[in-house]
């Protein structure tokens, strides 16, 4: 198991990843085949946060294949540049076997010495893998965010989480 930052090499892979995670995952803001992702569109996304300072995309390798990816986006204005938001995503057949950790473990490494002082991010309540991942990782709840998304035909809350490095 390897976990390093995305380059533009990866580009194919970690857009059909991340398509095939939202195929296979119930909480992710995009439903199966709502959006399109082109290997072109996800080269470009890879280039512009090399650009930035306090942007990356880690992705998981196993099995000599993309397995997971941590989209951490910076803030851009001036008083909020020192955090980072949060979307990972993980294939279905590799839950559970720490990939999540060793994502978030080299998140934390990188956000370090970029002077990142706040990671945050948003996870549906019944989620509870994800926020057993998060509480573990250091996250804490911060608040709700109310009918948030709607899954099924139903209004789920979000939880606000957030780690203060």
């Amino acid at each position: 198991m390897n976990v390093r930052h995305a380059t533009v090499d990866d580009a194919e892979e970690l857009a059909h990843l991340i398509l095939q995670v939202e195929k296979e995952a119930e909480f992710m803001l995009f439903e199966a085949g709502e959006r399109t992702l082109t290997p072109d569109l996800q080269r470009s996304q890879i280039e512009a946060m090399q650009n930035e300072e306090n942007s990356t995309i880690l992705v998981a390798e196993a099995d000599g294949k993309l397995v997971g990816y941590l989209v951490a986006r910076g803030g851009s204005a001036r008083r909020n540049k020192h955090t980072v938001y949060i979307v990972i995503g993980v294939l279905a057949s590799y839950r559970g076997k720490g990939i999540g950790t060793m994502l978030f473990a080299e998140l934390e490494r990188w956000a370090r010495t970029k002077g990142i002082h706040r990671l945050e991010l948003t996870v549906v309540v019944n989620n509870q893998r994800a926020v057993s991942l998060y509480r573990k990782m250091g996250f804490e709840r911060e608040g709700i965010k109310r009918h948030s998304l709607l899954i099924h035909g139903q209004y789920i809350d979000e939880y606000y989480m957030a780690k203060l490095l």
